[in-house]
Formats: structure tokens, C-alpha cells, sequence
């Protein structure tokens, strides 16, 4: 990448890096992130029938697309009572709520999710004030919680006791409460079997996540006694998909609303003006050969490159 970096500044390209794009509120104008929570939700229904052994749906790279993905996913019978939490409300958890509503689940409030049982199955979408809270006992405050995150603490084990399947959609900042630890995966209260961790943060806020896993083996187990890996399929163990690259399982379709974003929204930043500075912002090398100002810490990572 440094060799890369130096020929795009020697042939005085403008790089903009997409990931970069970013509204002045900070958040993102394109991304896969609608994909991953996409494949990232059926995944995680594909993994309780494999574990359970009750119906075993393709995986969404043997789909043609994500029409054919979602037809699968309709297809499958879910029992009574059957319970899936899902976390985040960006572009990964809207994404995986597309799969539960498609295949008809009934969303539930929190509260009933925990206190009820349902005659179908059921799932519930958290926001983070409901699975976090202040350790002194004072009223949940979104901006508090990004300011000083050491002054909270999960209450996600609420859920744990409760849920079927996990499907972790969030964003997680350093320095903010794990979600879950292995202490507590050891609970005589834990009911989770499933954990569909589209966030992927290894060994973070889902203590089961011990490695990122891949398209071609999506499934490890994670022993609670052990601490340990296992079989997916161990009695005791939880069943883990932890696949870091989701998108590219839906190619077809992830690159045509890729594509579709960057007309809409990038497209006409280059074309009309940018007057709030969005492209500048994303720009890390100019056409003069330079690089950009935030990004002038890379210098010496160039240098290296060209002496090598």
C-alpha cells in the first residue's frame, strides 16, 4: 500500500478515500454497511438451523442475488417464542432488520421482549440507552454516553437471558461498555445459541468473537466453560458467525448500490460544488503531488516506500 500511495503522488492523482465521505454531522454518505447487515442477519437465521439441525438454507454467496437470498429466508418456519435481539441503528442494523421483516418476524418493544412469551417468534431492535446506563443510577444521556463512556454499564445480559439468536449490528467506540463478557456467558441465565456478529470486534464488547471467520467456513463454536473455540455444533457451546467481509457475498448487488450512492450522492459534489467541503475532507493526495493536510502525517510512511 505504501508503494501505491507514492506512485498515486508521483503521478499526482487525487485519491478520495470513500470511507471518508462524511456529512458535517459526522455521518457517512456511502458504505456497504446495508450489505453486511443484509448477509450478515441471514446468516445468523442459517446458522440456528444448521445448529439446530431443523432446515439448512444456502449460503447467500450460492444465491444468484439478493432477491433469491431473501426468498430462502421467507421460506423458513421459526418456532413459538423463538427470540432475536438485535443491536444498531446505522446502515448494518437497518440492513439486517430488512431480512427479519421480510421473513414477516414480529418486532417487539423491549420490555415485552423480556417479560412475555409469543405464540411466533418474535425480535426486538435496541438502541444503545437500552442496553446501557449510568453506574450512578442517573437518567441515560446519549451525549453523556460518547463523552464519558466509563460512567455506563451494560445491561445487555437482560437480553442474553431472553434471546434465542444475537445479531450484533452496532458500532462499538473504544472505552465503551462491553456488551457482554465471558464471565457472563457463564450465567446459569444465558439462553443466547446463536450470535451473528456482523460488527465483528475481535475479543471486544462479544466476549464469543474470538476471530474473525470466512465465507468458505462462516461458522465457529465458543465454549463458555473452556473459553475456548469448538464445533459450531457443540451442545454447550454457542454457535458464531463472524464473517468480516459479508458484502462480497452479494457482489452483484452490494457493487450496484455502491454504485447507485456514489451517482446519487458523490457524483454530483464533483459536477455542481462542494461547498461544504465534504470531497476536501475525504482527499488525501492532490493533484499537485502532495498530500492533503490531514493526511501529511503519512509522509514518512511514503518516504520508506521509495527507498525501499
Amino acid at each position: 500500500n505504501a508503494g501505491l500511495l507514492a506512485a498515486v503522488l508521483d503521478k499526482r492523482i487525487r485519491l478520495i478515500d470513500y470511507e471518508l465521505l462524511k456529512r458535517p454531522s459526522g455521518r457517512r454518505i456511502i458504505g456497504f454497511g446495508r450489505w453486511a447487515g443484509l448477509v450478515g442477519a441471514f446468516s445468523g437465521i442459517r446458522a440456528c438451523g444448521l445448529r439446530s439441525g431443523t432446515f439448512d438454507l444456502p449460503k447467500a454467496i450460492d444465491c444468484r442475488d439478493l432477491q433469491e437470498m431473501l426468498t430462502h429466508a421467507k421460506g423458513v418456519k421459526l418456532p413459538a417464542n423463538f427470540k432475536i435481539v438485535l443491536t444498531g441503528h446505522g446502515r448494518v442494523g437497518r440492513g439486517a432488520r430488512e431480512v427479519l421483516d421480510h421473513m414477516k418476524i414480529r418486532s417487539v418493544h423491549p420490555d415485552d421482549f423480556l417479560r412475555m412469551e409469543f405464540p411466533e417468534p418474535v425480535f426486538t431492535h435496541l438502541d444503545v440507552a437500552d442496553y446501557n446506563e449510568r453506574i450512578d443510577g442517573g437518567d441515560f444521556d446519549m451525549q453523556a454516553f460518547i463523552d464519558d463512556p466509563l460512567e455506563f454499564r451494560s445491561t445487555f445480559s437482560r437480553y442474553t437471558a431472553a434471546a434465542d439468536l444475537f445479531i450484533a449490528g452496532h458500532f462499538w467506540a473504544e472505552g465503551s461498555p462491553f456488551l457482554f463478557t465471558r464471565e457472563d456467558m457463564r450465567s446459569p441465565d444465558w439462553k443466547v445459541k446463536v450470535v451473528a456478529d456482523i460488527s465483528c470486534d475481535i475479543d471486544g464488547p462479544v466476549a464469543c468473537t474470538l476471530r474473525p471467520s470466512t465465507i468458505e467456513s462462516p461458522l465457529y463454536g465458543y465454549h463458555p466453560g473452556t473459553e475456548q473455540e469448538c464445533m459450531f455444533s457443540h451442545p454447550e457451546g454457542i454457535a458464531v458467525m463472524a464473517v468480516d467481509n459479508l458484502p462480497c457475498e452479494l457482489p452483484r448487488d452490494a457493487s450496484d448500490g455502491f454504485g447507485r450512492e456514489l451517482m446519487d450522492h458523490v457524483i454530483p459534489l464533483l459536477v455542481e460544488g462542494d461547498a461544504e467541503g465534504i470531497l476536501d475532507a475525504a482527499t488525501e493526495t492532490t493533484f499537485e503531488g502532495k498530500l492533503n493536510e490531514p493526511y501529511a502525517y503519512l509522509s514518512d510512511y511514503v518516504a520508506a516506500a521509495r527507498r525501499a
